[in-house]
């Protein structure tokens, strides 16, 4: 019983629970409280690696597979990327030209819902862009090298896909006057979403599968074989990608073991390869038609 209500509760308790204490530190504490984030997120982590373990949705997924020193190496680079992406804020709030329309006066909690909403597109439409572009793919391939889910596998980015998705989800938020400390708590509200996004809990949606962007629905967008460019993009909602027209979030079969990764045996495993990879990999002929994920991935055996 204990076992099958944390299954629907663990989604919600990381959404709501997680995101809901960062908010009220920070209001209770102003930018005094942001130093509080930090192990608030360090307590998320430990939680999602211990459901993990206790309601696997694959349990062959919990076994390291000599990967867990570079996901963590990633991991430190992409939030320490996000972290200054956040102190570039007051710089870049000092040379906007124009009167900020942000809406200060607003409950702290629904500023930070309105960013999570404007950052979602931002970010979706970058990972879109990052699978029909055929140069930006190889910049995202490493995210989906990975042959299991787990919770620190939605923090592996390349850096520059990171600034990318960076700069698509903060260049509205920032021209509208986004506050520094609304900037933290989105930072720690998509590092959240990531493990949720990512990972290998058994957690059940019900209904809300159609709405949020966590695991049931995000490991369909990890499958091997895929048509096209792939589907289910969203970071927070899938409500973009239904205006994409790439949601797929019904009750239908989900990603098992041995059907997630790439399909290119070759793709270097070791964190110094990926980073290089975009810079070193085959390039395609001149004139070639635009190529869909499936393709892309397997360039290099070419």
């Amino acid at each position: 019983m204990l076992r099958k209500a944390a299954r629907y509760l663990y989604a919600p308790a990381m959404m709501v629970g997680m995101n809901g204490a960062a908010v009220w530190i920070v209001a209770a504490r102003g930018m005094a409280g942001v130093g509080w984030l930090l192990p608030l997120f360090a307590l998320a982590l430990s939680l999602s690696f211990l459901v993990e373990r206790w309601i696997p949705y694959a349990p062959e997924w919990n076994v390291r597979r000599g990967d867990l020193k570079r996901d963590i190496a990633q991991a430190v680079t992409t939030q320490t990327i996000t972290l200054a992406g956040v102190l570039m804020i007051p710089v870049a709030a000092h040379m906007r030209p124009w009167r900020n329309p942000w809406p200060y006066d607003l409950p702290l909690w629904v500023q930070v819902v309105m960013s999570l909403f404007i950052a979602d597109a931002g970010v979706t439409l970058a990972h879109y862009l990052s699978h029909r572009i055929p140069w930006l793919w190889p910049f995202h391939a490493g995210h989906h090298s990975p042959e299991r889910m787990y919770g620190l596998n939605g923090l592996i980015r390349h850096p520059i896909q990171q600034m990318l998705e960076i700069f698509m989800a903060s260049a509205v938020l920032i021209a509208m006057g986004l506050p520094i400390k609304i900037g933290y708590l989105l930072a720690f509200a998509i590092a959240v979403q990531l493990l949720l996004q990512h990972s290998n809990a058994d957690m059940r949606l019900g209904p809300l599968r159609y709405v949020l962007a966590v695991g049931p629905v995000h490991r369909r967008h990890h499958l091997r074989q895929v048509k096209g460019f792939g589907v289910n993009f969203g970071l927070f909602t899938n409500v973009w990608d239904y205006l994409l027209g790439v949601a797929d979030c019904g009750y239908g079969p989900e990603a098992s073991a041995g059907e997630i990764g790439l399909e290119d045996s070759a793709y270097p495993i070791g964190y110094s390869a990926q980073l290089a990879y975009p810079f070193t990999r085959p390039r395609p002929e001149a004139g070639s038609r635009p190529q869909s994920k499936t393709e892309i991935g397997s360039e290099a055996r070419s």
